[in-house]
């Protein structure tokens, strides 16, 4: 019994010689940290939302641009491209007549005549829509060359000595017109080139020439081409195949005389 009243005591004594902190119990900490856990976040400026939205086809990424320029620009090959809406427009009616401008988005329409040579592709080029527009125009004018009554009655079928008769069918009549006119003699860069800047595609395409003061050495043929097969693969993604082969039957073909 003795020895478990000396442990208390001993026990006792000990609580009683320790330190205790008062600051926790400090009114100035308890007013504080309530203050801390109450008070409302400051409000940040969402700097993101507040900045107007451009399109895509006005400006450059930030995060393509290099933080200074890797090649000195000589002024004397400057070239500026045309970044009126209201310009683009004008040429789309004249193209595809009255509502043209209203036949492709806003996007789209930048998108159709923008060469890869204009700022190095940054704001995307047209270069998958010219690959579909290519292949709608070539099957056009191979059904048109097929079909065409003109170049069938000057055909001439060769003789066989043998003996021979060759098979005669109204489906196999305009097979000769696909190999006197061959379709790459009939689309050429020249030609289509020559239509589009008709058309006035020339004032309006975007592109970046070797030589500012040789378009024809820089390849603006090539280009005017590229963006008018790009104008049709547009309309076939935006409107269908059946507006796509009007247009081209229409606009294209019929002015270079295959019909």
């Amino acid at each position: 019994m003795a020895s478990k009243a000396t442990y208390r005591t001993g026990q006792l004594l000990i609580r009683r010689s320790r330190p205790s902190c008062q600051c926790l119990n400090s009114p100035l900490i308890l007013t504080s940290s309530r203050q801390i856990s109450t008070s409302s976040p400051r409000s940040v400026p969402e700097y993101e939302t507040e900045k107007k939205e451009r399109p895509r086809w006005s400006y450059t990424p930030e995060g393509m641009k290099a933080p200074y320029p890797v090649k000195i620009k000589d002024p004397a090959q400057a070239w500026e491209c045309n970044s009126d809406p209201i310009k683009l427009d004008q040429f789309y009616i004249r193209f595809l007549g009255p509502g043209g401008d209203k036949v492709l988005t806003d996007e789209t329409k930048w998108l159709a005549i923008t060469h890869k040579s204009f700022d190095q592709g940054r704001r995307g080029f047209n270069d998958r829509l010219a690959f579909l527009g290519r292949r709608i125009i070539t099957l056009q004018t191979t059904l048109a060359l097929l079909n065409s009554s003109v170049a069938t009655k000057t055909q001439t079928i060769s003789s066989i000595e043998d003996g021979r008769v060759p098979i005669e069918h109204p489906a196999l009549q305009g097979l000769n017109n696909l190999t006197s006119a061959p379709i790459d003699e009939v689309l050429t860069k020249y030609r289509l080139g020559g239509l589009a800047t008709q058309a006035g595609m020339r004032d309006i395409m975007r592109w970046k020439p070797r030589l500012t003061q040789n378009l024809e050495r820089s390849g603006i043929d090539v280009a005017l081409t590229t963006s008018l097969y790009a104008v049709i693969g547009a309309i076939d993604l935006e409107r269908g195949m059946d507006v796509a082969n009007q247009v081209t039957r229409e606009k294209i073909l019929k002015p270079l005389g295959i019909s």
